[in-house]
């Protein structure tokens, strides 16, 4: 692919295991296929993707996987590089553009609390070492501590053409504002909190967004509805998919959810996450998360601005 267009509805794989816990390739690559079918501008293998509990050889494998299907669609993979040292975070970063992803995504270190200046040196660490596109991510809405505006500016103001952001901490949309503001309108942003906040975010000009493959169909469609300010396209769907994202308030809770969503719509044959996990969803909320699936599925059936797209599989 001669040039790295990163730009609309990138969603985040859930990797899928077998009934003995290790990834499982053939499902995975039916559900990045899945996804393109729904219209995603790329594929994103990032913490929904269960990367903190993945080894590097099993990083390496489905990442290979996902990065050979991406290209067969000319579509960007992007592969998730953060590690606890900058040294790791390299190595990860050489091997993933070794195996053919387009772009990266980093999360800064998660046990140390270091100061501005070691973040700054981390991800300068990265960017020397690789010439693809990075995303910084401010993965603190799940783990870590907030990226400072400062950081996030300073790295845009050395790698103008390469660098892009993800920003999670809370209050999502002012922090959005702020970033934006403080680099003149320069910094190409994606919305990244399974799609809650990105009506108010596009408002506030992100380039795309990154949700879970469960709702990627949902989510296409509200990005083409935000595009063609269709308002009330975008507040209906909008007003059925918020519910839903707001049951899932921690990474263990979007893990259950989106792969219980992902077996309903017979993508994935079981909902296994790998422990310890802090979230377990019981039978009244997956009832609730499915009459919510259902609401909106008519809300997008109702909106639907392409023919040749399905609504979903369930």
């Amino acid at each position: 692919m001669s040039e790295v267009v990163l730009r609309g509805v990138l969603p985040v794989f859930q990797t899928p295991y077998d009934s003995d816990g290790r990834p499982d390739l053939t499902v995975l690559r039916a559900e990045i296929r899945w996804m393109f079918s729904h219209g995603v501008d790329g594929v994103v293998m990032g913490m929904v993707s269960e990367v903190l509990r993945l080894s590097s050889n099993e990083i390496d494998l489905i990442g290979s996987a996902v990065c050979q299907i991406c290209a067969e669609y000319s579509a960007p993979a992007v592969i998730s590089v953060g590690a606890e040292s900058t040294y790791v975070a390299v190595e990860n970063a050489k091997r993933a553009v070794g195996y053919g992803a387009t772009a990266l995504m980093a999360i800064p270190p998660l046990a140390t609390a270091a100061p501005d200046s070691e973040k700054l040196k981390y991800y300068r660490g990265i960017l020397q070492a690789v010439q693809v596109p990075i995303i910084v991510q401010d993965a603190s809405g799940y783990v870590g501590q907030p990226l400072s505006i400062a950081v996030q500016e300073e790295l845009l103001r050395e790698f103008p053409d390469r660098v892009l952001f993800k920003p999670e901490a809370a209050p999502i949309g002012p922090r959005v504002s702020a970033l934006r503001d403080a680099t003149g309108g320069r910094a190409r942003i994606f919305e990244g909190t399974g799609g809650i906040a990105l009506v108010d975010t596009y408002k506030r000009g992100v380039v795309g967004t990154m949700p879970g493959a469960d709702l990627c169909w949902a989510i296409v469609q509200l990005w083409r509805a935000l595009e063609a300010n269709d308002e009330l396209a975008i507040d209906e769907i909008n007003g059925a998919l918020v519910p839903l994202v707001a049951m899932q308030t921690s990474l263990d809770a979007f893990l259950a959810v989106e792969k219980h969503l992902l077996v309903l719509q017979e993508v994935f044959p079981n909902t296994l996450i790998r422990g310890p996990v802090s979230f377990e969803a019981d039978p009244e909320t997956l009832t609730e998360v499915e009459r919510l699936f259902r609401r909106l599925k008519q809300a997008v059936a109702k909106h639907q601005r392409d023919s040749s797209i399905a609504v979903s599989d369930a």
